[in-house]
């Protein structure tokens, strides 16, 4: 354990990427920041991180605001119901919290749309607990450098716990991060540049046999093809309600399935129960 922690923090030193939200210990930042990577690729949520938070800056702010307004703004980032359990989130800090983020796991998950990951990850990121963050990345560091095989959730959790450097534990999360994101990759991983190749388990196999990660707690289920998905149909109905409000009629032509009313219509309620929109005399808006 001494040598991986060893490895990694002096890597990271010199290693470590310049995001914005690691700019801050702002809770409401980084919780703002953490449900907007879920499923979404870094690269999208740089640019629209800030120009949230310049208009949603505090709990006390998005809650008083609009839930159409944070759908709005949460344009281009996909997954909409993210947008919809920050708003819900928001109030309950409000109302629960005097519109201040909690600082532990059993008061965070409470919340709307804050599972556990998210939970430790505001611990680690904005409270700076030393706590392991286990996510798509970090999983795969600890399947295959520290354990050399599969692991269960709550094993994950627990190694990600034991790991983590006594006050270190935003530095360390981030390099677990880092890691995983751009050298321990899912595919090709990048074994040869890697700080942990001498103390990696799977490496010490020579990387031969089945990769630890796959099937592993925190790695993720290949995920369904986006085109021609209800996904995709209600991702395009959320951008038309962005524009205004959509009539009954041209819920399919909006869904992008002109010849499949029925379906248009199956999705539309889907986003009706979900919060993301309403029905008001046979036209869709969203939510006020």
């Amino acid at each position: 354990m001494r040598a991986i922690q060893d490895s990694l923090t002096a890597w990271a030193e010199g290693a470590r990427r310049d995001l914005p939200w690691r700019r801050t210990r702002d809770p409401w930042a980084v919780l703002v920041s953490e449900l907007m990577l879920q499923q979404t690729q870094v690269a999208r949520v740089v640019p629209r991180y800030e120009e949230f938070l310049a208009r949603f800056p505090t709990p006390a702010a998005t809650a008083s605001a609009p839930v159409a307004e944070v759908v709005r703004a949460w344009a281009g980032l996909g997954y909409n119901r993210r947008a919809v359990n920050l708003h819900r989130a928001a109030g309950e800090i409000v109302r629960r919290h005097g519109g201040v983020l909690p600082a532990t796991l059993t008061d965070l998950v409470a919340l709307p749309g804050v599972g556990a990951y998210t939970a430790r990850a505001v611990l680690a990121f904005a409270f700076e607990a030393d706590v392991g963050v286990v996510e798509v990345n970090s999983a795969r560091v600890l399947a295959r450098a520290v354990a050399g095989r599969p692991l269960a959730a709550r094993e994950a959790q627990v190694m990600a716990d034991a790991l983590v450097p006594d006050g270190g534990g935003w530095a360390w999360n981030q390099a677990m991060l880092d890691l995983g994101a751009t050298v321990c990759t899912k595919s090709a991983p990048g074994c040869l540049a890697c700080p942990l190749r001498a103390c990696c388990a799977w490496a010490a196999t020579g990387a031969s046999g089945a990769d630890p990660a796959t099937g592993s707690a925190g790695c993720g289920a290949a995920q369904s093809t986006f085109a021609g998905s209800d996904r995709q149909g209600r991702g395009r109905l959320v951008d038309a309600l962005r524009l205004g409000p959509v009539p009954r009629s041209a819920l399919a032509e909006a869904a992008g399935w002109p010849a499949d009313p029925e379906r248009a219509g199956r999705v539309a309620r889907g986003l009706v129960a979900d919060g993301l929109a309403v029905m008001v005399e046979d036209t869709l808006h969203l939510p006020g």
